[in-house]
Formats: C-alpha cells, structure tokens, sequence
C-alpha cells in the first residue's frame, strides 16, 4: 500500500469527514440529529452523496454506495484533505456479497492506509477499552493471547488517549482468569504473560501509568468510578459486557493506530426502525465529539 501522505499546513479549523453508510439503515437520520448537535469549532464535510431509497429497504445500490463511500473516505484520511472521519453503520453481509473482502470496516481502513499497526477501540462515557483479541471463539483466547500482542494494545491505547486528551493516562490491564487464576490455581497467563507485558509497557511508556494484572471482576467497575482512564481486555465480550451495560447509547468504536481516526456508532443500520424517528443519535453525536478531540490534537 502507498503509505499515508503528510497533511497539508492549513490554518483554519479541523475537518471531520461523515458517511452515510447503507441509506437504507439509521445512518442518515443519525447523523443529521447528531449534526445539529455537534460541537462546534470543526467543519463537517459529507463524503459521497445521497441516493434515492427507501429506509428498511436495503438493495445492491445502497450498499454499493457505502462500499464506494468508504473508499472515498479512505483516500481523503490518507490524503489529508480531512482530519478524521465518522462512519455510519453499514451492512457487512451485503458488502461481502460485492466482494468486500474485509470483516469489518477496522480492517479495511488500515489496509487502506498501509497500516499494519492497529487494533479496535471502544470508548464511551464511562469507560474506554481496548481489545487484545476480537472476534474469535472463546476457547481460542489463550493460545492468541501473547506478551507482545498486549504491549502493543496497550502502546495504542495510551496515544489514543493522549490524543483525546489524556496527557498521563492511567491504564490498567485486565487478568483473563477469575480471581487472576488464584496464583496459577485455574490458569497462570497473568504470571506468564500479561505481568510481563505490564513490565514492558511501563519501561517503554513513562508518560502512562500502568496497573495490573487487574481482577477482570472489579477493574471495569473501578474504572467506571474514575481510577482508570482505559483499560487493556484480553478478549471481546469481558470488555464489551461492561461497556454496553453502563454506555449502551454512547459508546463508540475507534480505530486506533490510523494516523488519522475513523470512528463510528457503536451499533448496527437498524433496518428495522429505520424512517420511524425513534433512532438514537447519542452514540453518533459522541463519534463526532471524539474525532474532534482527536483531530484537535493532531
């Protein structure tokens, strides 16, 4: 891939770029509501257009056009014409019908930004994880867990932080097993990889505090309560159960690494309720606010 461009030296406000995703789905009303909320001292520039359709109707021509937006919003990220980008919801199974050759659109904007270095991210308003393994099955956790893959997370999650304006976050690292394993009585990876990686990450990072292994049981608790500006997960659904129970309607999903964020609603089209007026623009209005503090910062 061609790597990133520098941006260009431009004085005026940050530019936060916006898709649609399928039209078809909640993703235009969302982001006209979240829109006329949206803090202000940014210009907000739509990538793509909009289509003719019908909301709760999906067809080959609304996801075509998400797929075509999502290239359009991939190369003005690597051109630097915007800052950062907020992406609406799209649907994964028709765009894999056209060929998308991704799991999701994390993948897809590091391929096309050249970058191999990234990981997902959700952030809401009372906790911020991010995720040493996605979407894999359960009981494959603990051969994918390695020292490396968690100094590496938590390298992303400590300059995302900082970019969203955490100048010395304070990150902890969740255990995987109950209780820690009980001193290697029910597992021992605390011990032999997670410690270590706390071990790098506190020599390479200086700025941050880390803290761990954490009792997975009470860490998101704690840092709901403010101890903790991110926590590190071991797996999808420890970090994500706690997330969606406290931030369900704010909670947003950032790709971290990307030298410019994308970031988008932490929820699906919602064919379903699409066109009635009930959506919720929380988790959108929040993506916007995001991308913001982080464009601010770059």
């Amino acid at each position: 891939m061609i790597p990133p461009k520098s941006k260009p030296m431009r004085m005026e406000q940050p530019v936060i770029g916006y898709t649609l995703g399928d039209q078809a789905g909640i993703g235009p009303e969302v982001i006209r509501a979240a829109l006329a909320q949206a803090p202000t001292g940014a210009e907000y520039r739509l990538i793509g257009s909009e289509i003719p359709c019908t909301p709760g109707c999906p067809t080959r021509q609304t996801a075509q056009a998400a797929q075509e937006h999502l290239e359009m919003a991939a190369e003005a990220l690597r051109s630097g014409s915007i800052d950062a980008v907020v992406t609406a919801p799209i649907c994964k199974e028709a765009l894999h019908q056209l060929g998308f050759a991704y799991p999701g659109q994390t993948e897809f904007f590091a391929d096309r930004l050249g970058v191999k270095d990234f990981a997902m991210c959700l952030t809401g308003k009372h906790l911020t994880v991010a995720l040493c393994t996605t979407h894999v099955a359960v009981a494959d956790v603990p051969r994918l867990l390695r020292t490396d893959e968690i100094v590496r997370v938590g390298s992303l999650l400590t300059r995302f932080l900082q970019r969203t304006g955490k100048e010395h976050p304070r990150i902890a690292l969740a255990g995987l097993n109950p209780h820690n394993g009980e001193n290697g009585a029910f597992g021992n990876e605390e011990q032999t990889l997670i410690a270590p990686a706390i071990k790098q990450l506190r020599q390479t990072l200086p700025q941050a505090e880390f803290h761990g292994p954490c009792v997975p049981d009470c860490v998101y608790r704690d840092a709901a309560q403010g101890l903790y500006d991110g926590i590190v997960a071991p797996y999808h659904d420890q970090a994500l159960i706690p997330l969606k129970l406290l931030d369900f309607d704010n909670a947003v999903n950032a790709t971290i690494g990307l030298p410019r964020l994308r970031v988008s609603p932490d929820h699906g089209t919602a064919f379903g309720i699409a066109g009635k007026g009930i959506a919720s623009a929380a988790s959108t209005l929040r993506a916007f606010e995001v991308a913001l503090s982080s464009a601010a910062k770059s």
